[in-house]
């Protein structure tokens, strides 16, 4: 028996065989938001601010890790599951950020990286 508070594809409302992109979970992040009102809240400056937040909780996960220690932190399943939330918590805010100022995040990195080539280039290049 089908639950009806539960949407057709599931709790997530994702098709579980659906390829994820960055288009479709930018899309399901809004209506997601959208759902609970919180659009005005979701301005430049709170969704770099969010992100700064999401960003130094992980870092607080590795803070006093030694090198070796940081390189393990999946092996402990409590560690990884806090690891993997603040990514997808950094991921949620950058990909929104990334939605409300109209910027390409894929094509920005590329970029990014094109930039990079040219300013560190190979040595002997």
């Amino acid at each position: 028996m089908t639950d009806p508070a539960t949407p057709p594809n599931g709790p997530t409302g994702q098709d579980p065989a659906a390829p994820l992109d960055v288009a479709s979970l930018q899309a399901r992040l809004a209506r997601f938001a959208a759902a609970r009102d919180w659009g005005p809240f979701h301005t430049p400056k709170n969704l770099a601010t969010a992100l700064s937040v999401e960003a130094s909780e992980l870092v607080e996960i590795f803070q006093w890790l030694t090198p070796e220690q940081s390189t393990r932190v999946m092996e402990d399943e409590d560690s990884a599951h806090r690891v993997e939330d603040e990514i997808a918590d950094v991921l949620a805010y950058l990909l929104q950020l990334c939605e409300v100022l109209g910027v390409d995040a894929l094509a920005a990195l590329s970029a990014k990286i094109d930039r990079n080539e040219r300013r560190f280039p190979l040595p002997g290049a």
